[in-house]
């Protein structure tokens, strides 16, 4: 890894103490990976297969390979951190990049709830369960589809001059979305192997079948083109 990597990554990428867990270890995993000729891009995609791998292994139902999947959704979730932190080290951000990111988000948890459903529904023999994973990753795609449009919003916005200076939720509603999307989002890996060691990780199905469509709802509610949710 070049000297310049290695202080641009430093000084950019040294987690704050508020924030998550994933970025103090994924900013110990980027200089090993800065060592490697992969590009910030390539590192998504290898972050999705993961994912999506993990989807498989909840998908068997058993708590052994829920295990393992637990295991490789960690690996997911800190590849999906370093590879911004290479692309900003590499000077390979891009729109692309951003969108390409956004995308494997997408897929990753929507898999990760239609596995783990089809996983418990097996195990259980109960139908529901894997509707509720299909409730959930449906939650997922509506709440993705949601956000490229709010992205389009605002570069529109952007391009006519009107700056996003509004970095913080103004209203009640827009600090529900807020606080709901920080605890679900950057540490969920911590809470699927939590759950997953103490075999409760099937009570992620009916929160993401109500939560994930309670997040949008809310979203449309507090609709704000000069806040980004």
């Amino acid at each position: 890894m070049q000297r310049t990597e290695q202080s641009k990554l430093s000084l950019e990428s040294r987690p704050k103490p508020l924030f998550p867990l994933i970025r103090h270890i994924s900013v110990r995993a980027t200089p090993m990976l800065l060592k490697t000729p992969l590009t910030a891009n390539q590192v998504t995609l290898v972050s999705m297969l993961l994912g999506l791998v993990a989807a498989g292994l909840f998908a068997q139902g058993d708590v052994k390979t829920q295990f393992a999947g637990s295991l490789v959704f960690f690996v997911c979730y800190l590849l999906d951190n370093c590879d911004g932190e290479i692309a900003r080290a590499k000077k390979q951000n891009s729109k692309t990049g951003r969108m390409f990111d956004t995308f494997v988000d997408w897929v990753v948890h929507a898999a990760f709830f239609v596995g783990l459903g089809w996983g418990v529904a097996g195990s259980t023999g109960q139908e529901f369960w894997f509707w509720f994973g299909v409730s959930g990753g449906a939650g997922a795609s509506i709440n993705y589809f949601l956000g490229l449009y709010a992205d389009m919003q605002h570069s529109d916005a952007t391009e006519d001059g009107d700056p996003d200076n509004n970095d913080l939720p103004d209203s009640w509603k827009q600090a529900l979305i807020f606080a709901f999307r920080e605890l679900a989002r950057a540490d969920f890996w911590l809470l699927v192997i939590i759950l997953t060691v103490f075999d409760f990780l099937w009570i992620l199905l009916p929160a993401a079948a109500i939560g994930a469509h309670v997040y949008w709802v809310l979203y449309l509610f507090a609709w704000n083109k000069n806040y980004r949710v």
